[in-house]
């Protein structure tokens, strides 16, 4: 539910954006059918395994030594892929007009990896879509729109089934805190974010998570 904010902050820095493609819906504009046509592509695979495997999921993944897992795994991934991309001086198309409708349904079977607790959402559809051959701020552009449809969804989905246990466990004032800070957060990283992958790549954030993993199965064997 907290993620809902994150949300609400793509729809605020991209609503420029999201409001020129919306209309252009209405008059034809083939980049406005393009980038819906890609959204719904890479939204429909955790869409449909994320049903399908939603209790499993819970039941064995969801755990310190399984997210540890992802975090390390994920990190490893970030630097091996930041690192020959780098060696082979791949910079990748730039502007969401290239994310075809194969690049889409490539980048939506990277995100159905996030399900996997601990390897993040963001990490693996803007992995894929540099696989794909996507600029990194590109990969990362497309990954928050992205995030429209698939967090909009899974706060709507698990916001149903546990709507007693928000009114009654947790309440109203600390969901609307959570939200707010989440919203303040993400709309602040957001630009930044972008302009740091422009500089610097994902790798920084492989090392981090690397650390992290590292600290978490370090606290669990003590």
């Amino acid at each position: 539910m907290i993620q809902l904010g994150a949300v609400l902050a793509v729809l605020v820095e991209y609503r420029k954006l999201l409001a020129e493609r919306t209309a252009g819906l209405f008059t034809g504009k083939p980049e406005s059918k393009a980038l819906l046509l890609a959204l719904v592509i890479a939204f429909l695979p955790a869409a449909l395994l994320g049903v399908a495997f939603h209790k499993a999921i819970k039941a064995h993944l969801f755990g310190p030594v399984p997210v540890a897992a992802a975090l390390i795994v994920g990190g490893v991934v970030m630097i091996v892929v930041e690192r020959i991309r780098r060696s082979r001086g791949i910079v990748g198309v730039t502007g969401l007009e290239n994310v075809t409708p194969k690049r889409a349904l490539a980048i939506g079977l990277g995100q159905c990896v996030s399900m996997w607790p601990g390897s993040s959402r963001s990490m693996c559809t803007i992995v894929a879509g540099q696989l794909t051959g996507l600029s990194t701020a590109t990969a990362a552009e497309f990954s928050f729109l992205l995030a429209l449809p698939t967090l909009g969804a899974a706060t709507v989905y698990e916001g149903f089934k546990a709507r007693h246990e928000l009114g009654l466990g947790i309440g109203a004032a600390n969901l609307v805190i959570g939200l707010i800070v989440s919203f303040l957060v993400a709309w602040g990283v957001i630009a930044m974010f972008i302009r740091y992958l422009q500089r610097r790549g994902l790798e920084p954030f492989g090392y981090y998570r690397i650390a992290l993993g590292a600290i978490v199965l370090w606290v669990l064997a003590r």
